[in-house]
């Protein structure tokens, strides 16, 4: 199908902040995913901006949500440095979404970005940022300068994303056309919305914006009264999750066709998976594309007691909780701490239910001092389970708080090798419940305990003991930590080769590559 000049490889896009707000995440899907023709980026203003504290995702019913994001991004600046490295296939689109406070920072953003683009989305509908996107698309004369202004600015492509929320939408239509707009989107998020929890608003906004199955009329009757003012190729997104709505877009007019969050939950493969099914010329195959939404997707809080908050060192502390707690080793939780945040944990122990947390920023910090006995609720799992085969060796690898993703694999997996490492002797922990399972390896960088270097180092050093026939089906657990320090995913690979040292040496080189760098010790 042809928009905007380019022939692209399918009709389908994922609204911005959804799924693709990383470059790296939008390269893959520009590799491995044809059927999504247009990429879109999160929103990028002209400076930095952390958003909104955690929670910023609700759950209100099965397929719908209330999230206020707060238009997180790295600023232009440093968003132009990591478009630059996109290669963009010939038969996609790359639609960089930006937003500004004033028509002067639309045009400077405008300006900075558009060499790396092949279009540009002007956020003029989130509803929950303060002095943006909605504050701005709501007034037809303002959205018809801010357009004006870019499209002189600029040589591709301009598309404002228009809010549903007026009663002067077919205006708003028409101040766009007006200013020249290539094409319309529409629709961003309804509201704002509220959801609580046990008395608490669970958004740290408060509210936010609706999405998912139910906008999906709200969408249909927008994309109709844009296709009724104007001939305009129209980017329709707003509910969809089934063939039966893609062809409900389609006949009210949209050419481009956004799915959102129908999208939580799944993993990329599921996401594959997924928009292959759903373009499926066969009716019968694309209509079981909706069987594979994760309707099932339980976001719901659960009280937990804590019971003991152990200071590790000054920065490092063990919170131990009343509850014991279903979970597999490799899949993480979210800790909800009323009023100060939520973050994302791997589970140290689940009988009882047991934490780990260095402080890396606000609410690490705040956990720090958590009191036995104050509000805290957990919800989850979520991720994938290890599942080593019968017959492979577990070996896991932790640098400082990263013993919480690999510890419980180790404990249900008899004769495993656990290499654990941190800067100094007092940032080690649960060592003695770690013997009592596991072969354990210690590592500290300045010595005080164990093997004086990191314990990748280490790691290398036992790896070149070991006969080519144990690596041939060790199952190496390397952990993936998250920002905050706290959390991480581990995830089993089966190492297989009958090339005697063909495992050993592509261990040895991930390191030298830095590939377990991140391991190092915090």
């Amino acid at each position: 199908m042809d928009f905007l000049g380019k022939r692209l490889s399918g009709p389908f896009t994922i609204p911005s902040g959804i799924v693709t707000t990383a470059t790296s995440i939008i390269q893959h899907f520009f590799d491995e995913i044809p059927e999504i023709g247009v990429l879109t980026t999160k929103s990028i203003g002209p400076d930095p901006k952390l958003g909104n504290r955690e929670p910023i995702l609700s759950q209100y019913a099965p397929g719908n949500f209330v999230n206020a994001v707060g238009l997180t991004n790295p600023g232009m600046h440093a968003s132009a440095e990591l478009l630059a490295g996109l290669k963009i296939p010939a038969d996609r689109f790359l639609l960089t979404s930006i937003f500004g406070g004033s028509l002067e920072e639309y045009v400077a953003v405008a300006q900075c970005l558009a060499p790396y683009s092949d279009g540009l989305e002007l956020n003029l509908s989130c509803p929950h940022a303060k002095g943006y996107g909605m504050a701005m698309g709501q007034d037809p004369d303002l959205v018809f300068a801010i357009i004006k202004a870019v499209k002189a600015a600029v040589d591709i492509p301009v598309i404002p994303k228009l809010t549903p929320n007026t009663d002067r939408f077919s205006d708003i239509v028409r101040a766009a056309f007006d200013a020249g707009a290539d094409a319309l989107c529409a629709i961003n998020t309804v509201g704002p919305g509220y959801t609580s929890a046990y008395g608490h608003p669970v958004l740290s906004n408060g509210a936010g914006g609706l999405s998912g199955k139910g906008i999906l009329p709200i969408a249909l009757k927008c994309v109709r009264e844009i296709r009724a003012v104007c001939d305009l190729p129209i980017i329709g997104c707003g509910g969809v999750s089934a063939a039966n709505d893609v062809r409900a877009m389609q006949d009210a007019g949209a050419s481009i066709i956004g799915v959102g969050s129908a999208l939580t939950g799944m993993t990329t493969a599921d996401i594959k998976d997924y928009f292959e099914v759903l373009a499926s010329p066969e009716p019968l195959i694309a209509q079981t594309a909706e069987t594979k939404v994760r309707y099932d997707l339980d976001m719901a809080f659960k009280p937990v007691t804590l019971v003991e908050n152990q200071k590790v060192c000054e920065d490092i502390v063990l919170l131990t909780f009343a509850e014991n707690f279903e979970i597999k080793a490799g899949e993480f939780v979210f800790l909800w701490v009323p009023g100060v945040g939520e973050k994302p944990f791997s589970v140290l122990c689940d009988r009882p239910l047991q934490l780990v947390a260095i402080n890396v920023g606000e609410f690490t910090e705040a956990l720090i001092d958590l009191e036995p006995g104050q509000e805290t609720y957990l919800r989850g799992p979520y991720g994938q389970a290890v599942v080593p085969l019968p017959h492979q060796k577990v070996i896991a690898v932790a640098g400082g708080t990263g013993l919480a993703a690999v510890y419980q694999i180790a404990r249900d997996h008899p004769d495993s090798e656990v290499f654990t490492g941190a800067r100094t002797a007092e940032r080690l922990y649960y060592l003695n419940e770690c013997r009592d399972i596991a072969n354990v390896h210690v590592a500290t960088d300045d010595g005080s305990e164990g093997f004086s270097g990191r314990v990748t180092e280490l790691l290398e050093d036992y790896l070149r003991t070991l006969p080519a026939a144990d690596l041939k089906d060790a199952c190496f657990l390397q952990l993936r930590t998250r920002a905050h320090g706290s959390c991480g995913r581990c995830r089993a690979n089966p190492l297989r080769s009958t090339a005697p040292d063909f495992q050993r040496n592509r261990l040895l080189d991930q390191m030298r590559r830095g590939h377990l760098r991140r391991l190092r010790n915090p």
